[in-house]
């Protein structure tokens, strides 16, 4: 499965649906607080991450040379803010090289991105559900929109820039986030099971077309974001 790599998209589609399913939730009944929030993803989060970072702490020196040592130990860094993104980004590797990965925290840079994400979309919200609920629904799709177009822009004119710069991402995250806010219900069984199959078929197509030729993200990364987004909405 040469773009397996997807999993990511399809994860970040996921986490703007349930985080702010929370957030909306609790700011509609006034009761969100960033300090909860944000003190609840770190319990949630740290444990399991600091766990990784320690086996990895004890391994990796036993096994890697200089350079991969190097660069696994500024990743770890990095993780420990939420900002391996950013560091694997200043590095000379892109994602799709051999090279990079050795690296066995790698995949921490979707978690970089995820965290950065949540920065600015409960504000968002918070300022939308509360001083401007008619424009919301704009607000927060206008959001999802300058992001997408910069991610668009982005993996035209730098690809590695636009794989782990956070805003090139946000789109992502925000359309899950954008199926929960509209919470519609259909109630047509066999649309539901039409978009289950569709978002299904979309992602396994995807899966097998993509490679690390691809122009990705940009207009590639709508058809998994899309194709989750219908498998949530489908229901159960």
């Amino acid at each position: 499965m040469t773009g397996g790599f997807i999993g990511v998209d399809v994860f970040f589609v996921i986490s703007g649906y349930l985080i702010s399913g929370i957030i909306i939730k609790q700011t509609r009944k006034e009761k969100f607080s960033y300090v909860d929030f944000y003190c609840r993803r770190i319990k949630r989060i740290y444990p399991a991450l600091l766990l990784v970072l320690a086996f990895v702490l004890y391994f990796v020196p036993k096994y890697y040379g200089p350079s991969e040592l190097e660069f696994t130990l500024k990743t770890l860094d990095a993780a420990t803010l939420f900002g391996a993104n950013f560091q694997v980004l200043v590095h000379e590797k892109g994602y799709f090289d051999s090279d990079i990965h050795t690296n066995p925290l790698l995949h921490l840079w979707s978690l970089g991105v995820e965290e950065q994400f949540y920065i600015f979309w409960p504000c968002l919200i918070s300022v939308c559900l509360g001083k401007f609920k008619k424009h919301a629904l704009f607000g927060l799709s206008f959001y999802t929109a300058v992001s997408f177009v910069f991610g668009i822009v982005s993996v035209l004119m730098n690809t590695k820039f636009a794989f782990y710069f956070p805003v090139c991402r946000f789109w992502q995250m925000a359309v899950g986030g954008l199926v929960s806010y509209l919470g519609v219900k259909i109630q047509n069984k066999n649309i539901n099971e039409a978009l289950s199959i569709a978002g299904t078929l979309s992602i396994l197509v995807t899966v097998w077309i993509l490679n690390d030729q691809s122009l990705f993200p940009g207009f590639w990364a709508l058809i998994p974001t899309v194709a989750a987004a219908c498998i949530i909405q489908a229901g159960s």
